[in-house]
């Protein structure tokens, strides 16, 4: 993605907890990106939102705080961060609804050449857990990525 990012990312050293400051109009935001392991074997839940005062997650939070593409961007440099060590992990992230859902949808349409070369990039079309190969445009309820390994 070619937008700015947020500098300084703070990082557990496992990577599963990934932290940094949106600045924008309604002032700095903690905000925190989370990978926890699901049932599923190799499959591991993103997860991003808001920190609370008491340093719990919002994730259903939203807040307009003119930046959203620097946030995307940060996300996704996470999500590449977090990759490059866990190659064979898969992760599956949605939105909490479905314009966030949507949203997402389109910036992996609007990346598909950057990303397609890096991750393989799946659909959940009947949230059911049941993954088709990302088309843009489509229908569906949440998205599984892994990182594109090359021998």
């Amino acid at each position: 993605m070619k937008h700015d990012r947020y500098t300084p990312i703070s990082k557990a050293g496992d990577l599963s907890v990934f932290e940094f400051m949106s600045v924008g109009r309604n002032g700095s935001i903690k905000k925190r990106v989370v990978f926890a392991k699901t049932d599923m074997r190799g499959i591991y839940n993103l997860a991003f939102g808001n920190i609370r005062s008491d340093n719990s997650m919002d994730d259903g939070f939203i807040n307009d705080n003119g930046d959203r593409n620097e946030i995307l961007a940060t996300v996704a440099q996470a999500v590449d961060i977090y990759t490059q060590r866990y190659p064979r992990r898969w992760i599956y992230f949605r939105g909490n609804t479905p314009t966030k859902t949507r949203l997402y949808r389109m910036v992996i349409s609007i990346y598909w050449g950057e990303l397609s070369q890096k991750f393989e990039i799946y659909a959940d079309v009947d949230g059911k857990e049941h993954f088709i190969p990302f088309q843009r445009n489509m229908l569906l309820d949440g998205f599984l990525i892994r990182r594109r390994i090359v021998l």
